[in-house]
């Protein structure tokens, strides 16, 4: 069974979307809190692990999970929401097949 592997341009264009989803969110706290309140961060610790790829991974998981929240952060960024689902689904492990 062959995996497909992920360049490492899409890795880093899928890295800095995300990263541009967590700084959309920082700038309102209205859009900040209930990230932190689902994910149990405060805002020092979401400043010291702004990069981790798991960070980067409930970000998208928190947008994607609201398809308003979605709408207005794809707006906001200038991309269609399509553009962060394919983010978010090329952040999630792969898929297995049973043998």
């Amino acid at each position: 069974m062959l995996m497909k592997r992920k360049s490492l341009q899409e890795d880093e264009a899928t890295d800095s979307l995300a990263l541009d989803v967590l700084l959309w969110m920082v700038q309102d706290p209205d859009r900040l809190l209930p990230f932190l309140n689902a994910t149990g961060l405060t805002p020092d610790a979401l400043r010291r692990a702004r990069e981790d790829p798991a960070i980067l991974d409930a970000v998208l998981d928190h947008v994607m999970a609201d398809e308003p929240v979605l709408i207005a952060c794809a707006r906001a960024l200038e991309c269609p929401p399509e553009r962060i689902a394919a983010a978010w689904r090329r952040r999630r492990p792969p898929d297995f097949e049973a043998p």
